[in-house]
């Protein structure tokens, strides 16, 4: 039984698994409660910055309706089983695993119209039935939203911790709150916020600029004490190259280090205090 469920009358009794780990050292959601702030881009290069630095890195695509991660790290095709339960694809260059919807249906353009039990069941499934083996880091990319994706991860994986993602414009920030306190409701780490798309890079002077203005990301780290991660640029390589399925040969190794350096010491930090 979770920690967190020792002050429940219900504890025991609720049908929800025991949280655990199974073989993986550290398990890292990234979310947000409004979409189209990168938070998939985000997701697959933060597994792609652990991976760069040696580590076994898996992702999980907790995102059945909408999943991206497959088109990001250039992975097609239909996931097969065995005795131990379905098999992972691994990305091409760096070997990272990767379960996701689009990899169990015979045409990935076809959408999937489910109610929110199916939903949660699915991830269940992607979590206990899939032969993630040994890893050093699972990073689970959730849909946008408080709902019930959201709710079956953060009861159901024993989370080292919630990675917050936003964007400047302040409706995103307002929205943003929502999936934050949500961390906190459910006793979930709030590793910290990264802000996405925070500035652009002139190709003519090198300056950079806030094409969707000044940021916001402070509000968030004054309101939940949580620090700010990383401030990421918009940069018109992730997209191409995520569009080719070819994110792992991104080259920006500033952003990398930034990423996957705050998010690793906060890890650590979370740990210490527990």
């Amino acid at each position: 039984m979770s920690e967190n469920c020792s002050s429940c009358g219900n504890a025991g009794n609720c049908g929800l698994p025991a949280k655990s780990k199974k073989n993986v050292k550290h398990i890292i959601a990234v979310g947000s409660g409004k979409g189209g702030v990168g938070k998939s881009s985000l997701s697959a290069l933060l597994a792609v910055g652990l991976a760069r630095n040696g580590n076994s890195v898996g992702v999980l695509d907790a995102d059945i309706t909408g999943p991206s991660i497959p088109k990001l790290l250039g992975i097609k095709g239909q996931a097969m089983g065995n005795e131990n339960g379905m098999i992972p694809f691994c990305s091409r260059v760096l070997g990272i695993k990767v379960m996701s919807i689009n990899l169990l249906l015979d045409d990935p353009t076809k959408p999937v119209i489910w109610r929110g039990p199916l939903i949660g069941n699915v991830i269940k499934q992607f979590w206990e039935d899939v032969d993630w083996g040994k890893l050093d880091y699972l990073v689970v990319d959730l849909p946008p939203g408080t709902a019930d994706a959201p709710l079956t991860v953060m009861q159901m994986l024993d989370l080292d911790g919630f990675v917050l993602v936003t964007s400047p414009q302040e409706l995103s920030v307002l929205v943003v709150e929502k999936a934050a306190n949500m961390t906190k409701m459910l006793n979930v780490p709030l590793l910290g916020v990264v802000e996405n798309m925070s500035f652009a890079i002139c190709p003519h002077c090198g300056k950079s600029f806030n094409i969707f203005g000044p940021s916001h990301v402070n509000e968030i780290h004054d309101k939940f004490n949580v620090p700010v991660l990383a401030q990421l640029p918009l940069d018109p390589r992730i997209a191409e190259l995520g569009d080719a399925g070819r994110l792992e040969e991104y080259e920006n190794q500033a952003l990398y280090k930034s990423l996957t350096d705050s998010v690793i010491a906060n890890i650590s930090a979370v740990n210490t205090e527990v």
